[in-house]
């Protein structure tokens, strides 16, 4: 996986331009409405196992989708506008509906035209592929499952392409399919947004040679870039902390943060009705899910 901030950017900066995708595929028709859910990725275990020259991370993941989503209404027209339903007032941060929008971008790689409502769900920057989830959606619309198309445009895409339950390699273009497994999770949606670029940078400064052992995983943790997004965003321990001590569970970081998720349904951790967690006065929104199967073929 490279560094990159599933919302607004593909693989890496200055990396390889796509070019279009050739007509000859069966693409989605805009003569009637057609509404596509982009379900949110929730990534239960990460180990990075290589560094490549080129500067790509290799990853070894276990993803799953779940029903926090998003939806994207595609018809006749042109234009993307972006409707902000996020959970708890979080805002939409800095998504633009500007050419670097991943939907729009999405667009483009297939050569079509839409005009496109996004309503946003998933917050940006919270580690649960919420703009690779809507490429995604737009790939899923045209009727293309191609992974290797899929991952110009990001390396969360392939997987939020295929759905479900799977493990992921490589940087994110390979995708196997595991059995699902019907599972709750809380999450907790701190009031930040992790640039993911940077959580590579910090990953790779803590395991550059001469770094004495690099860092080495907390009990119970299954996710190797979280101590490189604590370096990145401090006040993340914080949050991971008052998740911990209202659950009695350690929580687990969402990719490269800023979410904290924990296994279980509010009234299973004691925490029934409570739609926040507070911290020095700032309140971050609790939100229940429950992982998904992949989405029917349109």
């Amino acid at each position: 996986m490279s560094p990159v901030d599933d919302s607004t950017s593909g693989l890496r900066s200055g990396g390889p331009k796509a070019s279009p995708v050739g007509s000859e595929k069966r693409w989605g028709s805009v003569d009637d409405p057609v509404t596509v859910s982009a379900p949110a990725k929730l990534t239960l275990s990460l180990v990075i196992t290589q560094v490549r020259e080129d500067g790509y991370h290799l990853i070894d993941a276990e993803m799953v989708s779940v029903d926090l989503a998003d939806t994207l209404t595609f018809e006749a027209g042109i234009g993307l506008s972006i409707v902000n339903q996020i959970n708890g007032g979080l805002g939409l941060g800095d998504i633009s509906a500007g050419p670097a929008n991943l939907v729009r971008r999405a667009l483009d790689l297939m050569d079509r035209r839409s005009s496109v409502r996004l309503v946003k769900r998933i917050p940006p920057g919270a580690g649960l592929g919420g703009g690779s989830a809507d490429a995604a959606a737009v790939l899923r619309w045209a009727r293309l499952s191609d992974l290797d198309v899929a991952v110009r445009l990001g390396a969360d895409v392939p997987f939020c392409l295929v759905g479900g339950r799977a493990r992921v390699t490589g940087i994110g273009e390979y995708v196997e399919p595991l059995p699902f497994a019907d599972r709750r999770f809380l999450l907790l949606l701190p009031p930040l947004s992790v640039d993911t670029a940077a959580v590579y940078r910090a990953w790779d400064r803590l395991h550059a040679p001469g770094v004495a052992g690099g860092v080495q995983l907390e009990p119970g943790g299954h996710n190797d870039l979280e101590s490189a997004a604590l370096g990145v965003a401090p006040n993340l321990a914080h949050w991971r902390d008052i998740l911990g001590d209202a659950t009695g569970r350690r929580p687990q970081l969402a990719g490269s943060g800023s979410s904290w998720f924990v296994e279980g349904t509010p009234d299973m951790l004691g925490i029934d009705g409570r739609d926040f967690l507070v911290l020095k006065g700032v309140r971050a929104p609790l939100v229940a899910v429950r992982t998904v199967p992949p989405l029917p073929t349109l």
